[in-house]
């Protein structure tokens, strides 16, 4: 029995790496967006809500996480291949604004 290597390589694995690499990023990206616009949105109710600061935190720390983790798996030599580099920016500006909104919680 002889199998044909017509399927085998980049060009036939292309739409499959595709769909199961960016299926995982696109919903880590939608979950890193919601995060960052509950940040951003709702702060704190005042000076004196250190519950509220406390979570805002807390919510930015795992954007910044789950942007890490989007970074990495974006990084990896075969989904960079076949997604392209452009899903890096996605997670490094996720990542950013949650950064800058931790650093200017007063």
């Amino acid at each position: 029995m002889t199998y044909s290597r017509e399927g085998v390589g980049p060009r036939g694995t292309g739409g499959c790496l595709r769909t199961a690499a960016g299926l995982p990023l696109g919903l880590l990206h939608a979950l890193n967006t919601l995060l960052v616009y509950s940040a951003v949105r709702y702060g704190p109710q005042g000076v004196w809500d250190d519950r509220g600061y406390t979570r805002i935190s807390a919510v930015c720390f795992a954007v910044v996480c789950l942007s890490v983790l989007a970074l990495l798996v974006t990084l990896v030599p075969p989904v960079r291949r076949t997604l392209g580099t452009w899903w890096l920016a996605p997670p490094l500006v996720l990542g950013a604004i949650a950064w800058i909104r931790m650093a200017t919680l007063e």
